[in-house]
């Protein structure tokens, strides 16, 4: 403990067989410590490991409709949806519009909402339904209380 000159510390380092690695640089003075350089990495490698599987990855699950989509496809689509809220993971739901479809903007935007009304109690609405070229897109997040993958 204590603040050294540089030619100081590192001789210190040297009398006992480790190394002089600097800790904080930003601080006023450089903060350093006197320790094996290869243990030090291995922890520090070993903490990021640790805080990259404690992370919760996110899984998007997409689900396409066309603008002339009956209801009982709708539903099967539906209940796709629902299985992956409860799953734990985003549902892309998106309408894609072919050719001259274009035209049924307003077909796809009512099945859209449609969709989003038939999930409110599972899922919350992160985009709304908005085009994106041929296709319009809404994004729902499953609401807390999900399993976590």
């Amino acid at each position: 403990m204590g603040v050294y000159p540089i030619h100081q510390a590192l001789e210190m380092a040297e009398n006992q067989g480790l190394d002089l690695v600097e800790i904080s640089p930003n601080a006023n003075p450089p903060v350093c410590k006197i320790i094996d350089y290869s243990k030090f990495k291995y922890e520090q490698k070993k903490k990021q490991k640790e805080i990259k599987a404690k992370t919760q990855k996110t899984v998007v699950k997409e689900i396409r409709f066309g603008p002339n989509t009956d209801d009982h496809d709708f539903n099967f689509k539906l209940k796709h949806a629902i299985n992956f809220l409860k799953d734990g993971a985003k549902v892309k739901a998106y309408v894609h519009f072919a050719g001259r479809t274009i035209v049924f903007k307003e077909r796809g935007e009512i099945l859209l909402l449609k969709f989003i009304q038939e999930l409110e109690e599972l899922g919350k609405v992160e985009q709304v339904p908005r085009m994106e070229g041929k296709r319009m897109t809404v994004i729902l997040s499953p609401k807390t209380g999900g399993k976590t993958k």
